[in-house]
């Protein structure tokens, strides 16, 4: 599906800078001093704050043109939800992905009772434009009293041991939120983790079904994609 790179007007670092940027720290657990440092033993000289803005100013951008290309979810999802410290405060993650892994939406939420699990739903289906075949929650009460109310004619399916697949893909998460030693605000963590479940498994293909050819050769395909979105495929080297 054809979209428009983000814009890069007022900004003299070219795009590929820029992009490169981005993708360090979302695709790695670094700080953004950690990336100043990086650029700079490549001979880019680029604050740390500066990263800091342009991750945050394209960060959700990149994402939302990956989340773009792929293909519709599948029609079974599974939902769960997980604590996070934000602040030094507990709060819940809602994550929903696909049968296939894909990360459909997240959400931070104060709580997860039945009206945040109906949030959590209702924003869900607005976001994917679709409805499911099938649901897949654990055993929080929640989940069936807002399933009843939200998507009565979906199949719910609640059972611990069915929903491996959303918390498998609570990992990649909590590898970042220990490095970054959790989350200042709810907005903050929103923010980041949105752009976050966007980019990040557009990086991370199934490595342990692939052979080391096949994994190259996909890898190189989603760099060609992300220069595509980014807008850095085919620009100059000026901005």
């Amino acid at each position: 599906m054809a979209s428009t790179s983000p814009s890069y007007k007022g900004h003299r670092y070219p795009v590929e800078v820029i992009s490169h940027c981005v993708w360090l720290y979302f695709r790695f657990p670094l700080s953004f001093r950690e990336v100043e440092e990086l650029m700079l033993q490549r001979g880019v000289i680029v604050s740390y704050e500066t990263v800091r803005r342009w991750c945050r100013k394209f960060g959700q951008a990149y994402a939302d043109g990956l989340r773009r290309r792929r293909p519709q979810p599948g029609d079974k999802w599974h939902l769960d939800e997980v604590f996070i410290k934000v602040n030094g405060e507990r709060k819940y993650l809602w994550r929903a992905v696909d049968q296939d892994g894909n990360v459909l939406d997240i959400l931070v939420q104060k709580r997860r009772d039945k009206a945040a699990a109906r949030r959590f739903f209702r924003r869900l289906m607005k976001k994917t434009s679709a409805v499911p075949r099938v649901i897949v929650t654990d055993k929080l009460r929640s989940c069936g009293a807002a399933h009843r109310e939200v998507m009565p004619s979906v199949e719910h399916r609640s059972h611990k041991g069915l929903n491996n697949r959303a918390e498998n893909s609570h990992q990649p998460t909590r590898q970042r939120e220990r490095a970054m030693k959790g989350f200042r605000s709810i907005g903050g963590a929103q923010r980041f983790l949105s752009a976050f479940s966007g980019i990040s498994p557009h990086f991370r293909p199934r490595r342990h079904r692939m052979t080391a050819h096949e994994y190259r050769a996909e890898m190189t395909v989603r760099f060609v994609i992300w220069d595509q979105i980014t807008g850095a495929a085919g620009r100059p080297t000026t901005a």
